[in-house]
């Protein structure tokens, strides 16, 4: 089966769910920037009434979470499965949910939550951000743009987050010598920085993967995560780095 058809089938598949108002493509495969082993990312909408037991049933292999399964939140669940020969992602969007978020960003109110798998977190406008780049198979959706109420507010989050971070790595780690703690904080830290930059840019993140490369970080910041000769130093120094570039932004 050919990726149009795998497309359309896994699509009208999901969308004859009950209660699923919406279906999406996401990732790179809706991006245009898929290589050819990236998963394909499926998002299901509904206004809470999804039984994930449905998607058992469709007798996929993998493993399909309840409502809430991946920690509550924005992220509120999903599977990875694998159909034929494709890996697959389905996650779980209530249309409610994005409806009170896009009314979130729109008043300048940030609001971050861990996820696993994300140094920084997740921005709970990560929905809308979705809702921007994804290709919608079945139903409709709204398309947002970049509201300029979150322009203003998130940089300003993001980079107090980064800033308290560097410090902590500074005087709670680096200072002591505590290398391995350094670098992960530092790296936390570095994302956050990276995140400010894109808010500041009104430019959509779904995820963290080439997040600091679009924010003009990696190059520098992986050039002098390799000395670690001196922790403190590093620290500051990658600070600096990081501040210099939300600053210009």
């Amino acid at each position: 089966m050919d990726d149009d058809a795998f497309l359309a089938s896994v699509a009208a598949s999901l969308a004859g769910l009950d209660g699923v108002r919406a279906v999406a493509l996401g990732g790179p495969r809706a991006q245009g920037t898929a290589r050819p082993d990236s998963d394909w990312d499926f998002a299901v909408y509904d206004r809470g009434s999804f039984d994930p037991q449905q998607l058992r049933d469709l007798g996929w292999p993998g493993e399909v979470s309840e409502i809430g399964g991946w920690g509550g939140g924005v992220f509120n669940g999903g599977a990875w499965l694998t159909i034929g020969d494709r890996s697959v992602d389905v996650h779980y969007r209530d249309l409610a949910t994005v409806e009170h978020e896009i009314a979130q960003a729109e008043a300048g109110r940030v609001h971050i939550e861990p996820l696993l798998f994300h140094l920084a977190g997740i921005p709970t406008y990560l929905l809308l951000a979705e809702l921007a780049v994804n290709r919608v198979l079945h139903g409709e959706l709204p398309r947002p743009g970049y509201p300029e109420a979150l322009r203003r507010a998130a940089p300003r989050e993001w980079w107090g987050r980064a800033d308290a971070l560097f410090g902590y790595a500074r005087a709670g780690f680096a200072a002591h010598g505590r290398l391995a703690q350094t670098l992960g904080m530092t790296a936390q830290a570095t994302t956050c920085a990276a995140h400010a930059v894109m808010a500041a840019h009104g430019e959509w993140v779904t995820n963290e993967k080439t997040l600091l490369e679009r924010a003009g970080l990696r190059d520098a910041v992986d050039e002098r995560m390799r000395d670690t000769a001196d922790p403190v130093a590093l620290v500051d120094d990658i600070r600096s780095l990081c501040a210099a570039a939300v600053e210009a932004s």
